[in-house]
């Protein structure tokens, strides 16, 4: 063997060395980036969760067009994990949560369930569910501050990740005050759901956000107006009666 052929011979072996290492190193990241999402998620591989639906109360009972584009939202973080989901309607999914990761998607003025997690999981929120126009119609109550909708221009939604105890699977709630909101915080947890893995890790939090002019926008333009975690699970003390029963 020449020293030219040596010498291509052992430039071929260290490239496919290197491709290999680099091949190596590669996979690693993938996968610990993976794993990182995976626990985020509380989603293994093959693992199930359930997407709890609300229904549009305007629409026969039908699902809002921008609760569906958040579900497609959710599916598609869902797949990226290697887990499956189980879409339920909020009026049947009647099981506890822990045992298998949960999305809930809606107000609790069309989501019965979003209105048990938050009794359970948020006692520090109240939200209007009146069906009466009015200036406070969907308004957020979160501690002592509180959030009007503007519709179309400002508007609100809760994002929250919670647990009932270290080893079980978390619940998502993606609570708005109009459905285009649901999709917003479903967006925005897609896209920042790296970020707010290094944040919070695996512990619960709740954020409200803002969606600024959504009738130009859409769902894109989303501005966190605050952590509310300590608020939102701190129950609200009860209103004292300053007058005294008569009978």
């Amino acid at each position: 063997m020449t020293d030219d052929v040596r010498n291509i011979v052992l430039g071929v072996i260290a490239a496919g060395i290197s491709a290999a290492l680099g091949w190596i190193a590669r996979t690693y990241l993938w996968r610990r980036k993976l794993r990182r999402k995976q626990a985020f998620f509380g989603l293994p591989d093959n693992s199930e969760c359930l997407l709890v639906v609300n229904r549009d109360a305007g629409g026969d009972g039908a699902v809002h067009r921008y609760d569906v584009f958040a579900l497609l939202e959710l599916s598609a973080l869902i797949k990226d994990c290697s887990a499956h989901a189980q879409i339920l309607s909020h009026d049947i999914a009647q099981q506890g949560f822990g045992e298998r990761t949960e999305f809930c998607v809606g107000g609790p003025g069309s989501n019965r369930r979003m209105a048990a997690h938050l009794h359970s999981l948020l006692p520090g929120v109240r939200i209007n569910t009146d069906p009466e126009p009015g200036p406070d119609r969907g308004a957020f109550q979160i501690g002592s501050e509180r959030y009007r909708a503007e519709k179309g221009l400002a508007e609100y939604v809760l994002l929250a990740r919670l647990t009932v105890s270290q080893d079980a699977r978390p619940v998502f709630l993606f609570c708005g005050q109009r459905a285009i909101t649901n999709q917003a915080a479903s967006r925005y947890l897609a896209r920042n759901y790296e970020k707010l893995s290094r944040k919070h890790g695996n512990s619960a939090f709740c954020l409200l956000l803002k969606v600024v002019n959504s009738q130009a926008y859409g769902p894109d333009v989303v501005e966190l107006v605050a952590d509310v975690t300590r608020s939102a699970q701190t129950p609200v003390p009860a209103p004292r009666n300053s007058h005294r029963a008569t009978g």
